[in-house]
């Protein structure tokens, strides 16, 4: 699998992405942190104008989407209940979602591993597939940080240098 930056053309396949991964979550027991409203048609326009928007492809068929960029973010300025693992320079990953394919979720942490040696990352308490994902390759679970309206989402972070187990 590659990934690339997305491009406007890339919406309405990324759009149709984030519907299966919405309907898949509310299946799996996790009907609150997305629903069918998260992310909206706003921020997946504003994320892809912003090139910040990543697509995984096999060929020309995408598979996968996520935001990838570099810290700082202002939602993991305050961490509570745990500490994050350093302060050195970090890769933030946001809104990882597949249509199903196997090796979305490990292509997208490899990239992230290849481009910094420190990756953050959050997911809700009731996302225990996402929550699979992320630890099976390597991330610790570091504390409970807020969202900007509020709502709490476990804290992980990969470091190179602490020799996480993993991809």
């Amino acid at each position: 699998m590659t990934i690339r930056t997305a491009v406007p053309a890339d919406f309405d396949r990324i759009m149709e992405i984030y519907r299966s991964a919405q309907d898949f979550m509310i299946a799996s027991g996790n009907p609150d942190q997305w629903g069918h409203f998260h992310p909206s048609p706003e921020l997946i326009q504003s994320d892809i104008e912003s090139g910040i928007s990543r697509v995984v492809c096999d060929g020309d068929v995408i598979h996968g989407v996520f935001v990838m960029l570099f810290g700082p973010d202002p939602t993991y300025g305050v961490i509570e209940d745990g500490a994050w693992l350093n302060d050195s320079q970090y890769v933030v990953i946001h809104r990882i979602a597949s249509d199903g394919t196997g090796g979305v979720f490990r292509a997208v942490i490899s990239c992230g591993k290849s481009l910094c040696d420190n990756i953050r990352i959050d997911t809700h308490a009731d996302n225990l597939v996402m929550q699979r994902h992320i630890e099976e390759s390597g991330f610790v679970r570091c504390g409970i940080i807020h969202l900007a309206n509020g709502s709490p989402r476990i804290a992980y972070q990969w470091t190179r240098e602490q020799g996480a187990r993993g991809l």
